[in-house]
């Protein structure tokens, strides 16, 4: 969903913007889509600006979609706020409309999902299931190939934000033993 609408898109936007960035739903592949979650980040300029702005920004964007468009601006003060309930969701799933880009990467940060894992209380054949899984059998692509995951440890495997409902799901289902732990990688 997101690729298409980006490529459509070319925004046209002033020198107070930092940046345009989709987050919710709309970035979490095999999540079901409402709406699109769209936050408009700013320079210190007044609120009254900052609003005129973001409607001029949600009717460009809504030509490219045909969701509806919740639009939220904030200013870096406030984007940072803890009474933020967006800033988890922008931080670590956004992604910049204009880059292209995770929009922390703006930090020098690059968001990614570490699943931590133990088979060792698993029958045999469940491990094995669990290997064909992640490494794929007979020619057929395993989650981490078809993904773009890693294994960076046994027992550990690090995967993009995107992706974490995919890999979540079908781990859970050969292993109880499965945590997850968002990370910033600099």
């Amino acid at each position: 969903m997101q690729k298409k609408s980006q490529e459509k898109q070319k925004l046209l936007f002033n020198e107070n913007i930092i940046d345009v960035v989709q987050f919710g739903s709309s970035v979490i592949k095999e999540k079901p889509v409402n709406d699109i979650d769209i936050a408009v980040i700013y320079k210190k300029i007044s609120l009254k600006e900052q609003l005129n702005h973001s409607q001029k920004i949600k009717k460009q964007l809504e030509k490219g979609f045909n969701l509806p468009i919740h639009i939220k601006s904030f200013d870096l003060y406030s984007l940072f706020d803890k009474g933020n309930f967006a800033r988890e969701g922008i931080l670590f799933y956004g992604k910049s409309l204009i880059t292209k880009e995770y929009f922390v990467k703006l930090f020098g940060l690059i968001p990614k999902i570490h699943f931590t894992y133990n088979l060792s209380d698993l029958d045999k054949k469940d491990k094995v299931r669990f290997n064909y899984l992640l490494n794929g059998k007979k020619g057929k692509y395993g989650l981490l190939r078809e993904y773009g995951g890693k294994i960076i440890a046994p027992g550990i495997i690090e995967i993009i934000p995107e992706y974490e409902k995919i890999f979540f799901d079908a781990m859970k289902e050969i292993t109880p033993s499965l945590e997850m732990k968002k990370v910033f990688l600099s």
